[in-house]
Parts: C-alpha cells; sequence; structure tokens
C-alpha cells in the first residue's frame, strides 16, 4: 500500500529564495506549456500536442535558458508536464460526459505552489535515519534542508513533493509499505448518520457535536477581508508590503480552518474504526447537496423572479462545507483499510423517513429536524438516530447479498 507523509521544512533564508524560484520557473514552463497547446489547436488547424511532444522539447529548453531551467531537475519539469496533461484529460473527460468542462488556466506564481520529484534519488534524495534527528531533504539547485521528522517513515520512498502553505514549506513523501497488521475484532457494527446539529449519530444513540470551525472564525475571517478589501487593485509588482501581509493573514485563517477540519476529521475516524469492525454510512453527493437554489421566473412579470430560497439555501450550503462531510469519508475509509476494517456506502434516500420497527415510509414520519414519530404505528425517536438504524441495516444487507 501507499502512504503519504508530510513534514515541515526549516529552509534557511537563502534557501527559501531559491525555493522561490524554483516553484516561479515551473509555473513559467507550465504556462509556456499550456499556451503551445493552444496555439496548436486555434493556428494549426486544430493541432492537438501531447505530453510526449512537450517532453522531447525540454531538452532543448534548458540548453536555452541555463539560468532558469537548466538549473532545476529534469524529472520535476517532467513531472510539471504531466501535471498539465492530466488537466487536459480531465477536461476531455468532462466534456464528453456531458459536465462543466473547465478549460486548464493559467496559474499565477502565487497559485502554483507545488513541485513533484517522481522519483527518489533522482533530482532529489530523502536522507534520513531511523534514529537521525538531523534529517534532511536533498533537492537539485537547492542543496540539503533541513526538515522536521516528527515521525518515523516506514516503507521505501517512491515520490517527493515540495509544498508552500503561505510562508511555511512542506515536503510530502510518498512510501510504498507492506499491509499492516489488522486491528483485532470487536464484534462491533454502526451506522453513521451525517449531519449539521450534530457532526454524526451512531446507531447506537451516540450524537458526536459538530465543531463548527468556519463559523467560529467567521468574525476575524470577515475583518481580515475587510482590511484586505480597502487596499486598492493594482499589479502585483506594484503592491505594499501591508498589502502583502492583509494577504497573508486570510490565508492564514483560513489555513486555520482547514487544519481543524482536518485534525477533528481524522480523530473521529480514528475513534470509528477502532471500536467497530463494520462502519455503514450514506453514499452522499455532497457536491449536488450543496448547488445554489435555481432561479424561479414570474410567470406574470416579465424579467422578474419569484422567492426560491437562496438565502436560506446558501447558508445551508456553508454549514455543509463547514462540516467537511467528503474529506472526513475518505479519511475514514483510509483509516478502515489500513486497519483491516469495513466500510460500505449505502443509498441515503428515506433513511430517516422509514420507520425501524415497521418499515413504513412517509414524508410524516418526520415532523420537525429532529423528530421522528411514525403514524403507522406510533414509534418515536431521534431521526438521526432512526436514520442511522436504517443505514446499518441497509448496509448489513448489502454485505451479507449473495454475489450475482
Amino acid at each position: 500500500m501507499i502512504r503519504a507523509y508530510k513534514f515541515l521544512m526549516r529552509p534557511t533564508a537563502g534557501q527559501q529564495i531559491v525555493l522561490g524560484e524554483m516553484l516561479r520557473d515551473h509555473c513559467s514552463l507550465y504556462n509556456g506549456a499550456l499556451q503551445e497547446r493552444r496555439d496548436a489547436y486555434r493556428h494549426a488547424s486544430k493541432t492537438s500536442i501531447r505530453y510526449g511532444m512537450q517532453s522531447a522539447q525540454l531538452k532543448e529548453i534548458r540548453g536555452f535558458d541555463l539560468e532558469r531551467q537548466g538549473r532545476w531537475s529534469f524529472s520535476s519539469q517532467q513531472a510539471t508536464l504531466r501535471r498539465l496533461d492530466k488537466a487536459f484529460a480531465a477536461f476531455f473527460r468532462r466534456v464528453k460526459s456531458g459536465d462543466t468542462p473547465g478549460y486548464p488556466r493559467f496559474r499565477g506564481v502565487n497559485w502554483f505552489d507545488t513541485v513533484e520529484f517522481p522519483k527518489d534519488g533522482d533530482g532529489c534524495r530523502w536522507n534520513s535515519t531511523p534514529h537521525d534527528p538531523q534529517t534532511r531533504v536533498r533537492l537539485q539547485g537547492v542543496g540539503h534542508i533541513k526538515v522536521n521528522r516528527h515521525r518515523p517513515v516506514i516503507g521505501r520512498v517512491k515520490t517527493i513533493s515540495v509544498k508552500r502553505e503561505g510562508r511555511k514549506w512542506f515536503v510530502v513523501l510518498t512510501a510504498e509499505q507492506a499491509l499492516p497488521e489488522p486491528l483485532p475484532p470487536t464484534g462491533s457494527v454502526v451506522g453513521i448518520d451525517l449531519g449539521i446539529a450534530s457532526f454524526l449519530t451512531d446507531s447506537n444513540g451516540v450524537h458526536a457535536p459538530n465543531p463548527r470551525h468556519a463559523r467560529k472564525a467567521a468574525a476575524k475571517l470577515e475583518a481580515a477581508q475587510q482590511a484586505l478589501a480597502r487596499f486598492p487593485r493594482v499589479r502585483r509588482d506594484k503592491r505594499t508590503a501591508n498589502h502583502r501581509r492583509a494577504v497573508e493573514k486570510v490565508a492564514a485563517l483560513h489555513g486555520k480552518v482547514r487544519r481543524q477540519r482536518l485534525d477533528h476529521a481524522h480523530k473521529t475516524a480514528l475513534g470509528l474504526v477502532r471500536e467497530h469492525d463494520v462502519i455503514a454510512h450514506e453514499d452522499l453527493k455532497i457536491r449536488n447537496m450543496s448547488k445554489a437554489s435555481a432561479p424561479k421566473p414570474d410567470p406574470v412579470t416579465p424579467g422578474g423572479f419569484l422567492p426560491n430560497g437562496a438565502a436560506a439555501k446558501a447558508g445551508l450550503n456553508r454549514s455543509i462545507m463547514d462540516a467537511g462531510w467528503g474529506v472526513f469519508l475518505t479519511i475514514l475509509t483510509a483509516k478502515a483499510e489500513s486497519a483491516g476494517r469495513e466500510v460500505i456506502a449505502v443509498d441515503p434516500r428515506n433513511t430517516s423517513r422509514t420507520c425501524p420497527e415497521c418499515g413504513h415510509t412517509a414524508k410524516e414520519n418526520r415532523p420537525t429536524q429532529e423528530q421522528f414519530h411514525c403514524v403507522g404505528c406510533g414509534h418515536q425517536a431521534h431521526a438521526d438516530v432512526v436514520g442511522a438504524l436504517n443505514v446499518l441495516r441497509a448496509g448489513l444487507v448489502r454485505r451479507n447479498a449473495n454475489p450475482a
């Protein structure tokens, strides 16, 4: 299996400058390759340029521009071209499936924050021993950079990436490992119902509170964004130091919320994986759930629109994105795989409207957000607990179903 590790780097002031130049030059290579593809399609009878054609030009580009492109790793530049090729592949896939295409865009220097080295030892070297406190990573053109390795790296390092987040620099490793020993069985199965009032409710009636990290930071974030909005819009090279600090403050607040959300997701998923052998959850389509309300034209007034609840839906969308269900389910699946647990996704339709006692399904069974009252048999319970019970039952049915 492949596992990722992320460590904080501690470059010197000079190394920080060189790392910034490395990102800038790879960004320039990315934008240049994108421009070449655009020009070839527009002006050369819709000619398509592939990765292999652009990779073959790297030797000539490096020889022509020794001071910039020539000093970086050849493999990392190939990885940057593959990154563009993947963006075009995703674009054509969305066009074919009828989704919003999203044509690949040019990247600004501040929006290009990662350089990948596809193989350890080719332009980079992870220099670490299990008991060596002075861990370093060597990058071609930069040198040896100190790394704060807060946990050991198990397995053989496959790829190395350098990532900038604000003023901090990180190294991201992927290591190939043998499958870990599964956790001892507990004999417990559980269904979970994700929500807004409670982050999740399990079939045993336990409610995990929703931390609402973005809502708690909303006041500070609003003040920081208002301070940033006071600066006039000018070219990047004309911006003042105060402007840059205002941008960094907004980014730092968003970064803190993101780290808090990840921390909560990891801890919650770890608790579930340790306590249960089988975990069933709803197969939520979060992108569809968080879409804006469609406008309702007024048939009486030309050019007018009827109320469509857009303000309330916008607030619900913010709460859904703040909860971070997608990140949590991804982490839960990864941890369950490492621990030898089983995660089952079930159809979420009517899970909170079906009575677990008599099986009656009706919209009237849920008169309020929290209350469940079956109109068929009179069973009463918390609506989220009912949903978790139905999710568990559906998961067990799917698990025990015979293959076709």
